[in-house]
């Protein structure tokens, strides 16, 4: 879904366990996810939070991986493989203007989108698409590096994930990024469930 896609070299880089002593997953994560959830990876790339979400989900739950690029996606699915996991995952290759994601409404109880709202050439049909995923009291979780989002940036991505329905959770703390934590407002949803009738 990006024009701006990172390079499948920078996913090595990415992928390194030594990203784990600034940007540790299990941390950042483990406050939003539960055994048994359905969560949704967008822009996956190589798997760094994608294996972890994988062991915190737990037998009975699914990671399902979205990536533009399909050389990422091998490469998680060969590390999966590698960690025992890829029976939890479920890896999917998106177009540039779709995710690819209509199988999926109303099902996933966690999003998550690092580093990759920045390089979507459509941030409103991004938000409009994952918003359709997410459960009434799911969330997403979006987390932008600052090295390339300033501060008006990342309030024009708020901007634009409230346009399509999210409300904001919480801003958590994150070293070297910006966070934020989005769920449905409830007044769209009221709204959605009007037109229904």
């Amino acid at each position: 879904m990006a024009e701006r896609v990172c390079p499948v070299w920078v996913g090595y880089l990415l992928a390194s366990p030594v990203r784990k002593l600034f940007q540790n997953p299990e941390k950042i994560l483990a406050p939003y996810v539960e055994d048994g959830m359905k969560v949704l990876d967008v822009g996956c790339a190589m798997g760094f939070f994608s294996l972890p979400l994988a062991r915190m989900i737990g037998l009975n739950g699914k990671v399902i991986c979205v990536d533009v690029q399909e050389k990422m996606i091998k490469s998680l699915e060969k590390r999966a493989l590698k960690a025992g996991l890829i029976n939890r995952i479920e890896t999917r290759i998106c177009r540039h203007n779709s995710l690819g994601l209509d199988d999926l409404k109303g099902k996933i109880d966690f999003a998550f989108a690092s580093a990759v709202v920045h390089e979507v050439p459509d941030t409103h049909a991004f938000f409009s698409q994952t918003y359709e995923t997410i459960k009434p009291d799911g969330t997403f979780f979006v987390l932008e590096p600052k090295g390339h989002v300033s501060e008006k940036d990342f309030g024009k991505t708020i901007s634009v994930a409230k346009l399509n329905g999210f409300n904001v959770i919480d801003s958590p703390k994150i070293g070297r990024s910006r966070s934020i934590l989005l769920g449905k407002n409830k007044s769209s949803l009221y709204q959605e469930g009007d037109s229904c009738l």
